[in-house]
């Protein structure tokens, strides 16, 4: 008779810190499994606490109570299949990010992470202890090996597994999203199976928290990187996986192949969800956002209509007398495509007010940025009374472009609660706005039709804040711009690898000072989604004084 054994995989959502939130989703998902004649769910890393928990892990009475959920849990699910759940472990001064495994309401397994990850944004050699590496555990037919997330991405824990026995490996993970980032992990997990010869199922979460997104993508490798289940991205799911085994062990049938859509929609759909989870979690329901009739601001109040629906968008015109009539009309054009609110305030009665104030004190000195900011710092305090006022959170709408290099005022357009496009360059703005109005999805809860009115996308852009403004005039086109910073940025170039590049000597000193001079800004600026590999704070933290700079 052939052995078989099923397995559910649970991509699901864990918010940190809701300990009885997330502990109800595993014994809901539990009860399914169980219901679906499963030998065991598979949950994602950390599951209990969510992730990434940062320095609240650190408190004792959070892993305490975190570990009392745990057991809770595991000790009421008896009469079905096993649980494996990720949590924390403390043991005396030691603390481990742990895989936990129960069958019948016993722990039968509590397998201890051993490769802890520390670049980019992740910070867990801080936080946890590095643990043996464990052993399998027998679930029915099958001993199975668990490799913790990083744990996977090296060659010795899997190894050691399938020399003590190990037949599948299931891998639990925390692993947040990146460009790209599907491929990436595919070729490591491909790697340990091919070194093991075993079946590799990955287990990953999907949500939002804070800065990061959860896409899942959760897949099953057999023996020889053969993919036979792929779940989608960036959605909950439970999936059914029947093994069985035949002379060569055990192989996984053939089951969901979701399509892996490209990068410009996912990275569509990690900003939406971004801003979906960040609201749902923070307790927000509706959102505001000034809407001047450009494309940075159309595109923030698209991606609100996306995530939560245009009746929960407030968008709001702050014109001054710089204000053209063509970014009015263009507002007004965007919020009726989307079926948002649209309110106007206008700002030249409080500016007025504040250049009186401050008259005497200016007394003799020309116009300059002063003046311009203080416009956008008003349009700032506005915005902010009225999410205050209406329990609305304000979204700020400057891109990666702007971010980097300070195009944007402390303390006013960067006001506000979450910025849905603080990681997408200026050019990729005009890109994804491009691939929007020829795009609608099943997850999106605004229109189908064209949003964005095209000529948002094909005007010049500018901030308004003086008359025949615009971005050209103090920075360089941004196709320049966007390769200059994907140099500094995301490449790490030195200043002599971009001009052998034939970038101007000139331009790209120019880029790099105000990169570096702005740091103190992004300091203080909300947080945003991250969809690239060096978004801002997460992954490139610079000192916010620092005199030093390239030399050509």
């Amino acid at each position: 008779m052939t052995d078989r054994f099923r397995l559910t995989i649970g991509q699901l959502n864990a918010t940190v810190g809701d300990l009885p939130g997330n502990a109800a989703t595993a014994r809901e998902a539990w009860a399914a499994a169980r219901e679906a004649g499963a030998d065991m769910l598979a949950l994602p890393e950390m599951f209990i606490t969510g992730y990434q928990t940062q320095d609240l892990v650190l408190k004792p009475a959070f892993t305490r109570q975190a570990e009392a959920a745990v057991m809770t849990l595991g000790e009421s699910c008896t009469g079905g299949p096993a649980i494996g759940i990720g949590g924390p472990w403390r043991d005396g001064d030691r603390l481990y990010n742990a895989y936990w495994v129960f069958r019948d309401g016993r722990l039968i397994a509590r397998v201890l992470k051993h490769h802890l990850p520390y670049k980019q944004l992740f910070d867990e050699l801080r936080l946890f202890d590095s643990g043996p590496i464990s052993g399998p555990y027998p679930v029915g037919a099958a001993r199975i090996g668990s490799p913790i997330c990083e744990d996977s991405w090296y060659p010795d824990v899997a190894e050691t597994l399938a020399e003590t026995g190990a037949e599948i490996l299931i891998v639990p993970n925390g692993s947040p999203y990146h460009r790209e980032k599907l491929d990436l992990r595919m070729g490591h997990m491909v790697g340990r199976v091919v070194e093991t010869g075993l079946p590799l199922v990955y287990v990953n979460m999907v949500g939002g928290q804070d800065d990061q997104l959860y896409d899942g993508a959760s897949f099953v490798l057999n023996p020889g990187g053969n993919k036979v289940v792929q779940l989608p991205p960036f959605a909950e799911m439970l999936a059914h996986v029947d093994f069985t085994r035949g002379p060569e062990g055990w192989r996984a049938e053939p089951g969901l192949m979701a399509p892996q859509p490209d990068a410009w929609e996912q990275d569509y759909h990690a900003m939406m969800l971004g801003l979906r989870e960040y609201l749902h979690k923070s307790g927000f329901r509706k959102v505001v956002l000034g809407l001047s009739g450009g494309i940075d601001s159309a595109l923030v109040a698209t991606i609100a209509a996306d995530a939560i629906g245009p009746e929960n968008v407030r968008c709001v015109m702050l014109p001054s007398e710089y204000t053209s009539q063509a970014s009015l009309d263009d507002a007004a054009d965007c919020a009726g495509r989307l079926g948002a609110r649209l309110d106007t305030v206008h700002i030249e009665g409080a500016r007025d007010a504040v250049g009186a104030a401050l008259a005497h004190l200016m007394k003799g000195t020309s116009p300059d940025t002063t003046e311009e900011n203080i416009q956008s710092r008003l349009r700032g305090v506005m915005l902010m009374a009225i999410s205050n006022k209406f329990n609305e959170m304000l979204l700020t709408t400057g891109n990666k472009s702007e971010v980097a290099v300070g195009y944007a005022t402390i303390y006013g357009d960067m006001a506000g609660g979450y910025n849905p496009i603080k990681d997408l360059y200026k050019t990729r703005v005009f890109e994804t706005c491009r691939w929007r109005n020829a795009n609608h999805r099943d997850w999106m809860m605004g229109p189908g039709e064209e949003v964005i009115p095209p000529q948002i996308i094909s005007k010049p852009p500018s901030a308004e804040l003086r008359p025949d403004q615009k971005d050209e005039d103090s920075l360089p086109p941004y196709e320049v711009l966007d390769a200059i910073l994907e140099g500094l940025v995301e490449k790490d170039l030195a200043l002599t690898d971009l001009v052998a590049q034939g970038f101007d000597a000139d331009t790209v000193r120019k880029v790099e000072k105000l990169l570096y001079i702005s740091e103190w800004k992004r300091y203080q600026a909300a947080p945003g989604p991250r969809i690239s590999t060096r978004a801002f704070w997460l992954d490139r933290r610079y000192p916010l004084v620092n005199r030093w700079r390239d030399e050509l």
